[in-house]
C-alpha cells in the first residue's frame, strides 16, 4: 500500500509501552469490509493504467559477472525500441521515460502494460554490499522516477559512508505488477504471491554476480513488505527490512523462516499506522496482513525513522535513511531505536 511513494514511530507501537488496542471482531471486519467496498466503488487506479504496446523482452540466461555488461546492453536496446513504439502510438510521456531508461544499467526491462524494470546503481560485479529496493503500490514505468529517487538517495549515502575499499550497489526492483492503491488487490496477498518467485530468482541472480561473500539486504516498502515476506523463507539474504508496512501476512518474524536479521520501522507521520493490522475472511478471500511489524508481538528489530510520512523513508538527512545505510553496510550496532 503506497500513497505517493516511499520509519520506529515517534509514539510507542502497540504492544510496546502501552496496551494494544484491539477492536472487537465485528468492528475489525467492518473496517476491512468498508475498505474493500470503497476500493470497488472508486474508479480503480489499476484500471486507469495504460496498456502501452511494447515488444516482448529479450530472453537471456541469468547474468554472471562476465556477462553483466552484455545483459545491460540488451535491456537498454529493449527500452529504446519500446520508446520508439510508444512514440508511434501516441504515448509521449512513456516514450520519454523509456528513452531515459535506455541509458541506464538495466538488469531487466519489459515495457508492456504498466511496465517492469530492474535497474542497478553501482558496480554490482564487485560490490561487497548490495541493497535491493522493493516498492509498494502504484509503481510502474510511468511513476518509476519517484521510486528511482529513493534508490539514488540510498546509493549516494552508501558511497559516502562505505569503509575504504568496500564497493556498494543498489538494485531498484520493479519486478512485479504492483496493485493500485484504490484496488481490492492492495488488501490481499495475491499480487505478492505472484511476485515472490521473481524476487527469489532475482536474489539468486545477484548472488551469482556479486558472489556469496557479498552482504545482501532487502528493503521493502509498504505493499512491497508483503512481497518480501512471501519470498523470505530460506532466501540467501543478510537483512530483511520492512518500511511503512501494513503487515506482512506473517504473525511473527520467526514465521518468516529466514536466517536474515528482520527489521521494521514506521515514521511518526505515516498514515499506515491507522490501517487495521488484522486479517479476516471477507467475500471468500483473506483481507488484511495481520500483525503490525513494529509491534513487540511481531519481534522485529525496530529502528528509528523520525517524523516522516509514508513517502519519506529515503529522504536525505532523515533518521531512517541513516539507519538504512548502517544496516546495508553491516554497521548494525550503530542503528538507533
Amino acid at each position: 500500500m503506497e500513497h505517493g511513494h516511499e520509519g520506529t514511530a515517534g509514539a510507542p507501537a502497540e504492544g510496546v509501552g502501552r496496551p494494544a488496542r484491539r477492536p472487537a471482531g465485528r468492528l475489525r471486519r467492518g473496517l476491512l469490509a468498508a475498505l474493500v467496498a470503497a476500493a470497488v466503488a472508486v474508479p480503480l487506479a489499476g484500471a486507469a493504467r495504460p496498456q502501452v504496446p511494447a515488444p516482448a523482452p529479450t530472453e537471456l540466461p541469468p547474468p554472471t559477472a562476465v556477462t553483466l555488461d552484455a545483459a545491460y546492453a540488451a535491456h537498454r536496446a529493449d527500452a529504446a525500441e519500446a520508446a520508439r513504439i510508444a512514440d508511434r502510438h501516441g504515448y509521449g510521456d512513456r516514450a520519454t521515460a523509456e528513452r531515459a531508461l535506455s541509458t541506464r544499467q538495466l538488469l531487466a526491462f519489459d515495457g508492456r502494460g504498466a511496465g517492469l524494470v530492474t535497474e542497478v546503481l553501482g558496480d554490482l560485479a564487485h560490490a561487497g554490499r548490495v541493497a535491493v529496493l522493493v516498492p509498494g503500490s502504484d509503481t510502474g514505468i510511468d511513476t518509476y522516477d519517484r521510486f528511482r529517487a529513493t534508490a539514488l538517495a540510498l546509493h549516494g549515502r552508501l558511497a559516502r559512508e562505505a569503509p575504504a575499499g568496500v564497493r556498494t550497489a543498489v538494485v531498484a526492483w520493479l519486478g512485479y505488477e504492483t496493485p493500485g492503491t484504490l484496488s481490492p488487490s492492495v488488501t490481499t496477498t495475491g499480487r505478492a504471491e505472484d511476485a515472490a518467485p521473481q524476487l527469489r530468482e532475482l536474489v539468486d541472480g545477484l548472488r551469482a554476480v556479486a558472489g556469496p561473500r557479498a552482504r545482501l539486504s532487502l528493503l521493502c516498502h509498504s505493499y512491497g513488505s508483503v512481497v518480501c515476506a512471501r519470498a523470505a523463507s530460506g532466501l540467501d539474504i543478510d537483512d530483511l527490512v520492512f518500511l511503512g508496512s501494513p503487515g506482512t501476512g506473517a504473525g511473527t518474524a520467526a514465521d518468516l523462516r529466514t536466517r536474515a536479521r528482520v527489521w521494521a520501522a514506521r515514521g511518526a507521520g505515516d498514515w499506515v499506522e491507522h490501517v487495521p493490522h488484522i486479517d479476516a475472511e471477507l467475500f471468500g478471500t483473506t483481507v488484511g496482513f495481520g500483525t503490525d511489524p513494529v509491534s513487540r508481538e511481531f519481534g522485529a528489530r525496530v529502528f528509528a525513522a523520525g517524523d516522516g510520512g509514508h513517502s519519506d523513508y529515503f529522504a536525505p538527512g532523515s533518521p531512517s535513511l541513516a539507519n538504512l545505510t548502517r544496516i546495508v553496510l553491516g554497521d548494525t550496532r550503530a542503528v538507533t531505536s
